[in-house]
C-alpha cells in the first residue's frame, strides 16, 4: 500500500496486523480523491481510520489538518508510525469509537471520510451527528461493501462501485 499522489507520492504505509482492519486499496482511493477533487488547506476527518490511508492521501494531497479516529490501538499505533515516517504534520490521531468521538466533537471538517467496517449497516447514530461535523460546503465520502447503499440525511452527490467496494459522496442540500 502506497501513497498514490502528491507531496509524499511512492511512499510504502504500514497497515496494523491481522483482520482486525482492513486498508482501502490503491485503485479505490486514487477513485475516491479523483472525485473529491483538491484539498488545499482543507480539513479532514477520517473516521474508522484503520491504517490511516484515506487521511494521509488527503495530507499528501495538501489537507492542511486531519484528524484520525480509530478504536484500534495497534492500528493508531500504525497511524503514528506513518505519519512520522511521511513527515507529516497537522495531523491528530484519536484512539476511541467512532461515535464517541462524534458525539463530542465540535469542529466542522471540510472532508469525512467514512469507512466503517463492511458489516455494519446501522447507520442510524452515525447519521445523527455526521451533518454536524461536516462544513457547508464540505463533502463526506463513504466506503461501503459494494452490496450497500447507505442513507444518511444528507444530498448524495454520488454512488460508484468499484470491485467490492462502493464510494457514496454526500453533500449538505
Amino acid at each position: 500500500m502506497r501513497i498514490i499522489a502528491g507531496s509524499r507520492k511512492g511512499h510504502r504505509l504500514e497497515a496494523p496486523r491481522g483482520l482486525a482492519t482492513r486498508p482501502t486499496g490503491d485503485r479505490v482511493r486514487e477513485a475516491a480523491f479523483n472525485l473529491i477533487g483538491p484539498l488545499d488547506g482543507a480539513s479532514v476527518l477520517d473516521l474508522f481510520a484503520g491504517s490511516g490511508a484515506m487521511g494521509l492521501e488527503a495530507l499528501s494531497r495538501g489537507a492542511e489538518t486531519a484528524v484520525f479516529v480509530e478504536s484500534d490501538r495497534s492500528a493508531c499505533r500504525a497511524i503514528d508510525r506513518n505519519l512520522e515516517r511521511l513527515r507529516l504534520t497537522g495531523a491528530t490521531v484519536l484512539c476511541r469509537e467512532a461515535l464517541q468521538a462524534l458525539s463530542t466533537e465540535r469542529r466542522q471538517y471540510d472532508l469525512v471520510l467514512l469507512d466503517p467496517p463492511y458489516e455494519m449497516t446501522d447507520y442510524t447514530a452515525l447519521a445523527r451527528h455526521l451533518p454536524g461535523v461536516l462544513a457547508g460546503d464540505g463533502l463526506l465520502v463513504v466506503e461501503t461493501s459494494a452490496r450497500i447503499e447507505p442513507e444518511l440525511p444528507l444530498a448524495r452527490r454520488t454512488s460508484r462501485r468499484y470491485g467490492s467496494a462502493r464510494l457514496t459522496l454526500f453533500e449538505h442540500p
